[in-house]
């Protein structure tokens, strides 16, 4: 069973994510509510793989990505946000995203996401 850690400032959006990934067969070992908990996180766990959202207090997912990236090259990283901007997508995938996903969540496109980046060669 594959490990996975949540980042999102929002409760709601952790539990709606949780319950998919749960129910989807996957451990979710962690969650975090800003970007300084998720690097902590992954130091912690050593997640198979990580869920980070843009915009978060402390420390924003483009931010936390970068950090975890510098702690572990091979990090596998899916950023989420409910804004589909153009260049947060750009600068998530130039930092070392290996994905972005786009708020409201559908459940099958998650779980197919998940599924390739976890079995995604990694440079």
């Amino acid at each position: 069973m594959k490990n996975i850690v949540i980042a999102d400032d929002s409760l709601f959006m952790r539990n709606c994510l949780k319950g998919i990934l749960v129910k989807g067969g996957y451990n979710v070992v962690g969650e975090a509510e800003n970007g300084l908990v998720a690097v902590e996180m992954y130091k912690k766990f050593k997640p198979d793989l990580m869920t980070l959202d843009i915009t978060m207090p402390k420390l924003d997912g483009i931010g936390a990505l970068k950090a975890i990236k510098e702690i572990n090259k091979q990090a596998r990283i899916i950023m989420c946000s409910s804004m589909g901007q153009k260049y947060h997508k750009e600068e998530a995938m130039r930092s070392g995203a290996i994905d972005f996903i786009v708020k409201p969540f559908e459940k099958e496109e998650i779980l197919k996401i998940i599924e390739v980046a976890l079995t995604k060669p990694l440079d």
